[in-house]
């Protein structure tokens, strides 16, 4: 058998992907509630979410692979690959925040739940990828 143990990196970023998923429902958003005027509201699926909860799903796509394929080596399972995924959940985060604060959308945890969840399970999944970058004799 050459598959190795899921490890610290891998479950990290595992549970960063898996909280950006379960954010998905959550209001990302809510603008307006004053008198006269109507309260709007966004989740995960509206803008720029999309590139992160893409990125949750190709990084569990990842980490699963090694156990679903053949028993040898993935071409795919290199840190490299664990970078670019969590670089494009950290843009996409930062598209998400920088488009909420032009609207001035922007909001505290109780606002905004969704958005702040997503935004640890990225911080997680950067995390988990650091620890998979780190670990001796992975290249």
């Amino acid at each position: 058998m050459n598959r190795r143990g899921l490890g610290r990196g891998r479950l990290l970023a595992s549970i960063g992907a898996l909280a950006t998923l379960a954010s998905i429902p959550l209001t990302w958003w809510r603008v307006g509630g004053s008198p006269g005027i109507p309260e709007s509201s966004g989740n995960g699926l509206s803008g720029a979410g999309i590139v992160i909860i893409l990125a949750a799903v190709f990084l569990l796509a990842l980490v699963v692979l090694p156990f679903a394929g053949a028993d040898r080596p993935q071409p795919l399972d290199r840190p490299l690959s664990f970078v670019v995924i969590a670089a494009l959940a950290f843009v996409g985060l930062g598209a998400v925040v920088f488009q909420l604060f032009d609207l001035g959308a922007l909001g505290l945890p109780e606002r905004s739940p969704g958005l702040w969840l997503g935004g640890a399970g990225v911080l997680l999944m950067c995390w988990g990828t650091w620890e998979i970058v780190a670990e001796p004799g992975r290249r």
